[in-house]
């Protein structure tokens, strides 16, 4: 570990903050695809699962920026408590539910379309407590949030890897309840942590019913990264078919795809840590115009990899990209509003992520059937590298707006 991510370590009680966050994140990786597994064994229904789990993610992304509303307003500690409760009383409902097969798929579908509005926003929360640690350092803050963008997503491949050991050797159900238990532990360690309580609530005075109208435009000082970041997302859930498809089109297995994904993930925590470690010039709305650009680029020319092992290579270059222009999107959001509105700019950016990989995913099953893979590829790459120019051209007719603007909260 260099200097720089010690030094970060080394704020007063962030590292306690830090990893309880991540004892609750790491739930983010377990809960999802084991509620998939025992609905699917519950109602012997693929059908049912997918639209199980399709209403479970839409609540998660759709309602992220009103749970990151009420952590701005009410303070992390009163507003999780609350959150968390529900979310575990949905669990624990959704358990008996799968526990036997025969399940009415009504029911599995609106425990889990609640679960998902109720999940604790522990990543933006963290986030706001990073900007809050760092008393307005911006190169520690970078470091801060490139530590924190790589270390989730180590956790969103830990995840689904300790669900399979779980599988082996218990029901699936018993994936629900380990990930409960990771969320109360985390969340319950996370609230308790100094770094957190310090964290104010915007409360409910004159300045703060001006900042909830404000509010309404805090997507609006954050709409330059929030396109970004939909992009990037956008090609990592075509990505996630498109090598499933190259691979078969090659004779390939199922390991291979996993070869390639482990590649792209890990070409992304390399850059995220690189990038932290830089003290860039640069100003950051142009970095993410570039590094936007770069994951285009890098995607036009995957589909004409001659094979699985040059794609491989193709994707960690790739990768390089993501976890940077995904750090950077952070950053511009958390400098575009004030500090009362933090963790709704955060959210934003993660809604942004999530949604676009979602219709990414979509999209690329539209494409696969009707076109080859290496033109879906540059199709991918064109959208992206399009996107990353928008952006760069609205960040130069914007910057005096955003530098010399009133923060919106």
């Amino acid at each position: 570990m260099s200097a720089s991510y010690a030094r970060v370590l080394r704020i007063p009680h962030a590292r306690r903050a830090f990893t309880t966050a991540l004892l609750g994140r790491l739930s983010y990786g377990v809960v999802p695809l084991s509620v998939l597994l025992a609905v699917t064994r519950a109602s012997g229904s693929y059908a049912v699962a997918g639209a199980v789990m399709a209403l479970f993610g839409a609540t998660v992304v759709v309602l992220a920026p009103a749970r990151a509303a009420l952590i701005d307003r009410y303070g992390p500690p009163r507003a999780l408590v609350p959150m968390l409760a529900a979310y575990i009383l949905l669990l624990a409902l959704l358990t008996v539910a799968v526990w036997r097969p025969g399940a009415p798929p009504v029911l599995l579908g609106a425990l889990t379309t609640l679960a998902g509005a109720c999940v604790p926003p522990l990543g933006p929360t963290m986030r706001t407590v990073w900007g809050r640690l760092t008393e307005g350092d911006k190169a520690l803050l970078q470091r801060a949030y490139s530590l924190d963008g790589v270390a989730e997503e180590l956790l969103f491949v830990s995840g689904p890897l300790l669900v399979g050991v779980l599988v082996g050797v218990a029901a699936p159900v018993v994936g629900i309840v380990v990930g409960a238990a990771l969320m109360v532990a985390g969340t319950a360690g996370f609230v308790r942590s100094p770094a957190v309580r310090a964290v104010p609530p915007a409360g409910s005075s004159a300045s703060s019913a001006r900042g909830d109208r404000g509010g309404r435009r805090v997507l609006g000082r954050v709409r330059r990264p929030v396109v970004a970041a939909a992009a990037v997302g956008l090609a990592l859930g075509v990505l996630d078919l498109l090598v499933v498809v190259f691979a078969e089109a090659h004779r390939h297995g199922g390991a291979s795809v996993a070869w390639v994904l482990a590649a792209l993930s890990a070409g992304s925590a390399a850059g995220g840590m690189l990038n932290g470690a830089v003290d860039w010039r640069v100003p950051a709305p142009t970095r993410l115009a570039l590094l936007t650009l770069g994951l285009g680029l890098a995607l036009l020319g995957a589909g004409l990899a001659p094979g699985i092992g040059t794609l491989a290579l193709v994707m960690a270059g790739a990768g390089f990209f993501v976890s940077p222009a995904v750090t950077t999107a952070y950053l511009i959001a958390d400098d575009a509003v004030a500090p009362e509105a933090r963790t709704r700019a955060g959210a934003w950016v993660n809604t942004a992520v999530n949604a676009g990989s979602t219709g990414g995913t979509a999209a690329a099953g539209a494409l696969a059937g009707q076109l080859p893979v290496a033109v879906c590829f540059a199709v991918t790459g064109g959208v992206v590298a399009v996107t990353a120019v928008a952006t760069m051209t609205k960040g130069a007719r914007g910057r005096g707006a955003l530098r010399g603007g009133a923060a919106v909260v």
